[in-house]
């Protein structure tokens, strides 16, 4: 996903983001601050493991906030797309890599889409492949160049919407 991007999500994912940022930004923020301000009254921070675990956490945190509200501002909120076997964001697909003989399935979209416990790897539809074959419909062939340079040929063997 490009900076510039815009992602697509079904509107409950967009409310579980939004659900996700008011928490990190209200009750968690506020425990992690609480957690350093009584590592800090055991004094030395140096030494303090307590203090540097509190520290790493708030970053990790501040990094997730930073992230969902990229995510947020670039989102498209959309209804799951039709069963038309046109390849689109949101869409669960097929394909066979012809040069490797291998089938791959995958949701075409963000990974903030999948419901928990869901392991179907997701691409972006800016990724090289992504890009290549949205808007084809099953059966057709595209080709597209790899980010190593080299030009791979799929086959796009089905299209069906995500059920989240």
């Amino acid at each position: 996903m490009t900076e510039q991007g815009t992602i697509w999500l079904t509107q409950e994912a967009h409310a579980k983001l939004q659900a996700e940022l008011e928490d990190l930004k209200g009750p968690l923020r506020q425990e992690i601050i609480e957690r350093i301000a009584a590592a800090r009254e055991e004094g030395d921070l140096k030494e303090n493991s307590g203090y540097h675990a509190a520290k790493d956490q708030q970053g990790q945190q501040e990094a997730r906030v930073r992230q969902i509200e990229d995510i947020l501002r670039r989102a498209e909120v959309g209804e799951t797309p039709p069963d038309d076997g046109v390849v689109e964001p949101g869409m669960v697909v097929e394909v066979k890599l012809l040069d490797f003989d291998e089938n791959e399935k995958f949701l075409l979209g963000a990974r903030e889409n999948l419901k928990e416990g869901d392991d179907l790897t997701v691409y972006s539809p800016e990724s090289a492949m992504g890009a290549a074959i949205n808007g084809h419909k099953k059966g057709e062939t595209v080709s597209y160049t790899a980010p190593n340079g080299k030009e791979l040929k799929v086959e796009i063997l089905d299209a069906e919407p995500y059920r989240a």
